[in-house]
């Protein structure tokens, strides 16, 4: 049986102009990282358009991209969430800007996804509940953090969330955060990972302790018996690609964690040795360096950027994608 995750990511299309003066660093940040994946033993696959493919090919192998043009880079968000029990929320506006006009292009952006997945064969649930990927993080044995966005943008109370989320993604524990900076996208992974069952790591937040506070009993509230672990947090948005998305520069707690292994970030900066020295002893997964340096200004980095498959869906989709070449 073959155990790998299959994570996918997504190139600019060529000659975007949102993404015009950071195309090369998104490329060698993906390339970096899918290199990363290959030698730790998962597996890979880029989304990219025809214009970008022999880019890409030059310092990738050929079978680990996949001619699929997207019109975002950020598949986290409106890819399926949890790859247990694969769901499809609806992707929110504010990952486009936010507004009428955003929702449009979240629906559009998305759409163009679920067009290559149903191509593809892939199983998965399709929920009319506004959620980004990003805003529910989860352990893979039925629990998850989501701030409390979700409840605003669907109209929900705590208790109507929790059972919506329970039947939509099949969990069985959820725990509703207020996020770090209220406004605009409102993740739960720029603040809180699982490293393994029911064991969280949050940023530190030493220069607003009332928050920390509030954050840990709301995830002790939402999972009974959870082990909270502070990482070091040298949170850097002095400068950023699109004010509307602030910065990850700096937040370890963007780690894409699979069954085995964590993809964990790295800034180029003194407290990424203690950092990755923490998460190894925090876990008996194997911890993976990415550096992350060159995106982070842009809102996100390992798990914004990734999505993840596992078992028959990233067989399918492995296949589908050997086809698109």
């Amino acid at each position: 049986m073959d155990d790998r995750e299959l994570i996918v990511m997504a190139a600019p299309r060529d000659g975007d102009s949102y993404y015009a003066d950071v195309a090369g660093t998104i490329r060698d940040f993906h390339v970096a990282y899918a290199q990363a994946i290959i030698e730790s033993g998962d597996d890979v696959v880029i989304f990219v358009d025809q214009a970008s493919y022999p880019r890409y090919a030059e310092t990738l192998d050929p079978r680990y991209l996949a001619i699929a043009p997207m019109d975002d880079i950020w598949m986290r968000d409106f890819s399926l969430s949890n790859a247990e029990a694969p769901v499809m929320f609806r992707y929110t506006a504010e990952g486009q800007g936010g507004g009428r006009r955003g929702q449009a292009d979240a629906d559009a952006v998305q759409e163009t996804l679920a067009a290559y997945l149903e191509d593809a064969g892939l199983a998965f649930e399709e929920s009319d509940l506004l959620n980004d990927g990003g805003n529910l993080v989860d352990d893979y044995a039925g629990r998850a953090v989501v701030s409390r966005k979700f409840l605003r943008d669907n109209d929900l109370s705590d208790e109507e969330g929790r059972a919506l989320l329970r039947s939509a993604a099949g969990l069985d524990y959820v725990a509703f955060i207020e996020a770090d900076e209220q406004g605009g996208l409102e993740h739960a992974d720029g603040g809180v990972a699982f490293t393994d069952p029911n064991r969280v790591v949050i940023n530190s937040y030493p220069e607003d302790p009332d928050y920390a506070a509030e954050l840990k009993a709301d995830l002790g509230a939402g999972l009974p018996g959870v082990e909270i672990l502070e990482i070091v947090t040298p949170y850097d948005g002095s400068a950023v690609h699109d004010e509307r998305f602030g910065s990850a520069c700096g937040l370890y707690t963007n780690m894409l964690v699979t069954p085995t292994r964590i993809y964990f970030p790295q800034f180029g900066v003194p407290e990424d040795v203690a950092a990755l020295e923490a998460m190894r002893s925090w876990t008996d997964k194997e911890v993976i360096p990415v550096q992350s340096a060159g995106v982070c200004h842009m809102g996100g980095g390992v798990r914004c950027m990734s999505w993840q498959l596992r078992g028959e869906n990233a067989k399918r989709l492995r296949h589908w994608a050997e086809s698109r070449r």
